[in-house]
């Protein structure tokens, strides 16, 4: 008898690895990893938004609803749990793009506002900052590329045959990916002029 179950458990082990079932555990396992990394970067801006915000409060005292606007996008961000239960619920995915969303959108109005501040622009703290908040969104940009190239294996894998049999057997279904909130603005390119804007005349 105990022959036998060996025998069983040797050919369901063997079935389950040529049907997929290990592919998709693997690349499961490689999009959490991932999304996790990008969770990590997206906390490391939103904990050096404040001291952003801080150092810009002095000199841009007049710009108050620039400033409230990152902080209330921060706050936004910080109210969204980005559990691992996400990435299999499109709607709580696409609500946590949405806040990220929001957040990057107000921080580029605040680093528009922060052109008009030549002294704030000079301060060795505000450097540093905007130095580490580039850093930052740069590894965002690595660690939401790795992300999308996971979950683009890991559909791939669930819609194909025979694989996709076992992902319907055990429900593993399609997981959302980022796409591209603004892509009217980013298909038009930007603007340079290096010239400096004409004094008002008097």
């Amino acid at each position: 008898m105990r022959k036998i179950l060996t025998v069983l458990a040797a050919l369901a082990s063997l079935s389950l690895t040529n049907c997929g079932y290990n592919a998709i555990q693997s690349e499961d396992e490689q999009i959490k990893a991932n999304w996790s990394e990008v969770v990590n970067q997206y906390q490391r801006r939103a904990d050096l938004v404040p001291n952003l915000v801080n150092s810009v409060k002095g000199f841009a005292q007049q710009e108050k609803d620039v400033l409230l606007g990152v902080t209330n996008a921060r706050a936004k961000v910080g109210s969204i749990q980005a559990t691992p239960e996400v990435l299999n619920d499109p709607a709580a995915f696409q609500k946590f793009q949405a806040a990220q969303g929001e957040l990057s959108s107000a921080l580029s109005r605040l680093l528009v506002v922060t052109e008009n501040y030549p002294q704030l622009k000079s301060d060795a703290l505000f450097k540093d900052l905007m130095s580490q908040l580039e850093g930052t969104e740069n590894r965002i940009t690595v660690a939401r590329n790795r992300y999308i190239k996971a979950v683009q294996d890991y559909n791939v894998t669930v819609r194909s045959f025979p694989t996709n049999l076992t992902a319907m057997a055990f429900g593993y279904k399609e997981k959302p990916n980022f796409t591209v909130e603004n892509e009217k603005a980013i298909s038009t390119a930007p603007k340079v002029d290096f010239n400096p804007a004409p004094s008002p005349s008097k």
